[in-house]
């Protein structure tokens, strides 16, 4: 933990440093994103292991890296679902996590002391994108003015039967994490400024949270839709609408690429004290 007048920065340096040399890749090639955009996993990827030890070592270790390195959380997330039964794909792929551990060692969440005191969410979800269970991802991201404070990439419980209706049972998460973080920062007897602004790039799904009428497209999500329309209509959440490029949540979501993935970390107030400054 480094801390000074103006900020704090957490980071798993040291932790960090020891997962990748206990697992031989202190000289290995970095590379850009945890996981290959192009590669889909899925359970009959690649063959069985003969020893699953190390891997579900190897998981379980990131799994605790997540504290801090919100960028792993999708890719570490995806992995542990195979932890019953893994092949050489997955142990690839948990592998490259390592390599990419390895471009910067230091990474950590950023806290700044002159941050202003109102909630923003984003919230996103990739549809059908589980290869054995067609279930859909959701993900969000919640930030106390500019610091990232909580984070989450789950697999949804049921099927969604379209893109819209998995989107807005990511916003219903999204707005429960409000709820509760709200509630904590009151027993903390810190005033939020303002409502919360929670910020989907569907369209539809917005739609759906602001007509107050119930239709057939909704009626498989009628306990999300009261969820949401009851903090609309009590002044405690802003629905907005941000564009695909500017989705902070779809790192949780989905593979990016190296560009994409690149753009969306830096506007998450990550720090990086251990890298040299640029001039």
């Amino acid at each position: 933990m480094a801390r000074s007048k103006l900020e704090i920065s957490i980071s798993q340096r040291k932790y960090c440093l020891d997962l990748i040399y206990d697992s031989g890749f202190l000289a290995c090639k970095p590379v850009s994103t945890p996981l290959d955009p192009a590669i889909r996993l899925s359970k009959n990827s690649g063959d069985p292991l003969s020893d699953i030890t190390g891997y579900r070592r190897l998981i379980g270790r990131l799994l605790y890296l997540t504290i801090t390195r919100p960028d792993i959380a999708y890719v570490v997330h995806k992995l542990s679902q195979y932890l019953s039964c893994p092949t050489s794909a997955h142990l690839s792929a948990a592998q490259r996590v390592v390599r990419y551990l390895k471009s910067n060692p230091g990474q950590g969440v950023f806290y700044s002391v002159t941050s202003s005191l109102c909630l923003n969410a984003f919230a996103d979800a990739d549809w059908a994108s589980c290869l054995d269970s067609r279930r859909s991802v959701s993900g969000f991201c919640v930030f106390l003015g500019d610091s990232l404070i909580s984070w989450k990439a789950k697999k949804q419980t049921t099927v969604s039967r379209s893109s819209t209706e998995a989107e807005y049972r990511s916003l219903a998460n999204a707005t429960c994490e409000l709820v509760w973080l709200r509630n904590l920062l009151q027993d903390l007897f810190i005033s939020v400024i303002g409502p919360a602004k929670l910020f989907c790039d569907n369209r539809s799904a917005i739609h759906i949270a602001t007509n107050p009428v119930f239709h057939e497209r909704t009626k498989h999500i009628e306990i999300d839709c009261h969820v949401i329309r009851d903090k609309l209509k009590s002044g405690f959440l802003i629905l907005m609408h941000v564009h695909d490029e500017n989705q902070l949540a779809g790192i949780f979501t989905k593979a990016s690429q190296p560009s994409l993935f690149m753009s969306l970390l830096s506007r998450m107030n990550i720090s990086s004290l251990f890298l040299p400054s640029q001039p």
